[in-house]
């Protein structure tokens, strides 16, 4: 069956309508297109928990400061649409930002991502994660889906999505899906299209400080910092944002005492092109 493209609000409530008085079981995967590899294990992951999958692709401005990438984040609708249908998704949600925010493109009326939002992405992009909260909440209205696919990868993110799913009391699992790696590890992400020259070599550096970080994890946090550090400072095309570890059951920074899982995140920007990356371990 061919994929419907859905461009406005009414049009994917009458869509899970008609999905649910057939008696199935709604996913949806909020993506902000140019859709990769990491993005179909998204979309396979939301299959293998419901009937009907919808996708929604959208470039949220509110999550965008006002120096970022906003005009330049890549837009590729038609090999989206193509791409998602190959899958198997029956409609995709492709709204205008006068859909989604008809007051001028933004939302007066937001979801705060709290303290935890100011801090690691938060810090380096204020009032990013209001933004995601916003867009995310207002997909989760729209949709009313059963099952929610986010990834791995952006785990400040899944954290924020998660406590707010559970403090607001939405109806909808959220299920995490584990990052997809190019063959040399680094993390999928469509900004790695812009990743040119010897920028594609040095942006190794990220998984490389991950691994680094995990190898020292038995000496304990301070050992593991210092192990990262040292591999993206090794790189002159590296420009550190940040390094942290966190508890992933809070969020909140693991201390030079801290035992148990541990969750190394690190930010920096290659050239031009700001990644992320993370990886769990567990410090004995």
């Amino acid at each position: 069956m061919p994929i419907q493209t859905l461009t406005t609000i009414d049009a994917v409530r009458a869509h899970v309508r008609s999905a649910r008085a057939e008696g199935r079981r709604i996913g949806l995967v909020p993506t902000m297109g140019a859709l990769h590899e990491g993005h179909v294990s998204l979309v396979e992951t939301a299959l293998a928990h419901a009937d009907a999958v919808i996708a929604s692709v959208f470039v949220n401005p509110m999550q965008f400061g006002p120096h970022e990438d906003l005009g330049r984040y890549p837009r590729t609708p038609e090999a989206d649409t193509e791409r998602l249908e190959a899958l198997g998704v029956e409609a995709v949600f492709m709204p205008s930002v006068d859909e989604m925010y008809p007051d001028g493109g933004r939302s007066a009326t937001t979801v705060s991502a709290g303290g935890l939002g100011m801090v690691l992405e938060g810090r380096s992009r204020p009032g990013h994660f209001d933004g995601v909260l916003t867009v995310v909440a207002k997909l989760l209205s729209i949709v009313q889906p059963d099952v929610a696919a986010f990834g791995e990868k952006d785990a400040q993110q899944l954290f924020l999505v998660r406590r707010m799913v559970r403090d607001l009391d939405l109806p909808v699992e959220v299920v995490g899906v584990p990052t997809v790696r190019e063959a040399d590890g680094l993390a999928m992400s469509s900004r790695n299209r812009f990743l040119h020259g010897s920028d594609r070599q040095d942006a190794l550096a990220l998984p490389r400080a991950l691994e680094a970080a995990g190898a020292a994890a038995d000496r304990g946090t301070e050992a593991m910092l210092a192990a990262a550090q040292g591999v993206l400072q090794g790189e002159s095309g590296v420009r550190l944002d940040y390094v942290s570890i966190v508890d992933p059951r809070t969020f909140l920074g693991a201390g030079e005492h801290h035992h148990g899982p541990a969750q190394v995140l690190v930010a920096a920007r290659v050239g031009d092109v700001r990644l992320i990356d993370n990886a769990r371990f567990t410090i004995p």
